[in-house]
This record gives structure tokens, C-alpha cells and sequence, in this order.
């Protein structure tokens, strides 16, 4: 037998049906992010390097990703998004799912492509949250063993006295091209730029004296410097650095400037929980303060750093507008 409600009943049920469904959505709503913390990670996080396997960036995106695993009993695993100077990996990440689980190794690219680029995929700003500044990168300035210069004094007198010499980096718009024509700039020198696609071709080429100068990444330098194949004059930076002692900054020898200088950080997407958010940060913090973690990035010759999310979110305004000075000064473009 059918028994059918009044039709004023059957409104008001509902009605307190759907209210009751808001109300229950609603509460499962708000704990969602904490259950979500709780629960993170669950399963696989990916790090993407927006760079070739190989360089600094993807050894030192592995050594974070193995200390991730191995402290969290969960796969990370290392996915190689490269092209476009760092563009096509670091777009993947700020349109992926904000959830804690794609995760982005990223480098100063990211803060000086928006005075270099007219137009950018993603904003770092909006698209992209900061997670910890895992390492500052040294520039130092070499120049070959067959060279005679022992000072930036000695190589800017030469390039007076012998305009269009040409100078080395590892990319057009990079950090090595910057230093280049701000040197210029600031000596009132003339020398030739000369990019290479990265630093072991210009490596190559120093070694060979095809170039009279370059400003090149001490992870890749280091080695030849050591072994007195390189030259090295000054570095980058705001402090000397601990791998060289005996190498002065630019700053130090009158050069202003150079204070500015290369880092590697970590990003998750915009709108990922806080509260997954300052997980990562944290565990990575611990990470790189680590035994293990130093030794680690300073066999990369990069300088450990860690902090929290706000540390990072500060760095990145504050590098954003000194590197904005930088090209302007230097009317650098990039491509």
C-alpha cells in the first residue's frame, strides 16, 4: 500500500533534507585540509627539475628526493620537465592539482624571467607557492690557466686596452650573462658575448682559451679550478665562500652589484593546504640542516640554506626587484 505524504510535508522534508546535506558538506569541507595534512603524503610525490638530467639542479633534486623517501616511507620520485630556459617544468607545476604531490625544484630563473620575458605562462607570485630556499648557488669569475690575468684589476685593464675580447656564460639571460654585462657596465668595458648552452660547453672552451672570461657556476668550476685549469677571480655573493677563502666578492673590490646572487628553491602550486605546505618546508628544513644534507650540497659546491615558506616568500620580493634593477642597468633580453 502507497501512502503519499501532503504535498506541503513532502516540501518541507525537503527542504530540511537539503539544509542538512549543506550543513554536513560543510563540515566535511572545513576538515578537510587538516585530514588532508594528517594524511599527507599518502602516495607518490613527484619533484620536477625543469632542467636536463645531469646538472646541479637534478643531483641535488635527487638527493632531496632519496632523504623525502627515506624519511616519509613513501616513492618520490625525479621527473625531468625541461625547455624554454626552465619555463616548461616550472608552467607543469603551477597548473597542477594543489595537493602536496607535484612538487618543483626550481632555480633563480624563475624571479628574473619576468623582467627578461614579455610574456609568461604562469605568475610565480600567484600560480606558485614557496616552500624553502634550499641553497644559494656561487658565480665566480674564472679565467684560463693560459691567461695571465691574477686579478680583476689585471682583465679589466686588458679589456681597455683591447675592446671586443670576447667573454663566455652558460645561456643568454642567465645569471652568468647578467654578471657579464653588468661587469661591463659597471668597469665601462667593452667584451663580446658569447653563450653557450650551458656550462660544460663553456667549460670546454675556457679550458681551450677559445674565451677570454666567463662567469660560471662553481659546481661546474670548481673542479677545474682546483686542478689549476681555471683561474678564479672573484666571486658572487655577499661573503667569500668557504670552498675558496683566498677569492675575494666583487663587492669587496669595488664593484656594486654583484651582492645579488644564484639560489635554488623549492615550490608546490598556489592553493595547496598551509598545513601541507609547512610540512614539506619542515622536513626539508631538517633535510638540508642534516649531516648528511650539508655534506651533500656543499659536494655540489652550493652553500645550504633551508628556512620556512615566509624566509623564501621574503628572498623572492626582495631578489624580484634587484634583478629587475639588474636588466635594466644592463638592457639585457631574454628570448
Amino acid at each position: 500500500m502507497n501512502y503519499h505524504l501532503p504535498l506541503s510535508v513532502m516540501r518541507a522534508a525537503t527542504a530540511a533534507a537539503l539544509l542538512a546535506s549543506i550543513a554536513i558538506t560543510a563540515v566535511c569541507g572545513s576538515s578537510q585540509p587538516a585530514a588532508a595534512s594528517d594524511a599527507y603524503p599518502s602516495r607518490r610525490i613527484t619533484l620536477v627539475i625543469p632542467y636536463p638530467a645531469g646538472g646541479a639542479t637534478d643531483v641535488l633534486g635527487r638527493l632531496l628526493a632519496n632523504k623525502l623517501s627515506e624519511a616519509w616511507k613513501t616513492t618520490v620520485v625525479v621527473e625531468n620537465k625541461s625547455g624554454g630556459g626552465g619555463v616548461v617544468g616550472n608552467d607543469f607545476v603551477a597548473k597542477a592539482q594543489p595537493d602536496g604531490y607535484t612538487v618543483l625544484l626550481a632555480i633563480t630563473q624563475i624571479i628574473q624571467a619576468p623582467s627578461l620575458v614579455a610574456k609568461l605562462p604562469y605568475d610565480v607570485f600567484k600560480d606558485l607557492t614557496p616552500v624553502t630556499q634550499v641553497a644559494l648557488s656561487t658565480i665566480v669569475l674564472v679565467v684560463p690557466e693560459q691567461q695571465p690575468f691574477k686579478s680583476v684589476k689585471e682583465l679589466v685593464d686588458y679589456a681597455k686596452a683591447n675592446p671586443g675580447k670576447p667573454y663566455g656564460t652558460f645561456g643568454n639571460a642567465t645569471t652568468s650573462h647578467l654578471y657579464g654585462e653588468l661587469l661591463k657596465k659597471t668597469a665601462g668595458i667593452e667584451m663580446t658575448h658569447v653563450p653557450y648552452r650551458g656550462s660544460a660547453p663553456l667549460t670546454n672552451d675556457l679550458l681551450n682559451n677559445t674565451v677570454t672570461s666567463a662567469f660560471q657556476d662553481l659546481t661546474t668550476a670548481h673542479a677545474q679550478i682546483k686542478a689549476g685549469k681555471l683561474r678564479a677571480l672573484a666571486v658572487g655573493g655577499e661573503k667569500r665562500r668557504k670552498a675558496m677563502p683566498d677569492v675575494p666578492t666583487m663587492g669587496e673590490l669595488g664593484y656594486p652589484g654583484f651582492e645579488i646572487e644564484g639560489w635554488l628553491g623549492v615550490f608546490v602550486p598556489a592553493a595547496t593546504p598551509k598545513e601541507i605546505v609547512k610540512k614539506l618546508a619542515d622536513e626539508l628544513a631538517r633535510i638540508v640542516a642534516s649531516p648528511d644534507g650539508i655534506a651533500g650540497i656543499e659536494t655540489l659546491s652550493l652553500v645550504p640554506v633551508g628556512g620556512t615558506p615566509e624566509d623564501f616568500d621574503k628572498a623572492l620580493h626582495r631578489d624580484l626587484g634587484k634583478w629587475a634593477d639588474v636588466v635594466k642597468q644592463t638592457g639585457v633580453k631574454g628570448e
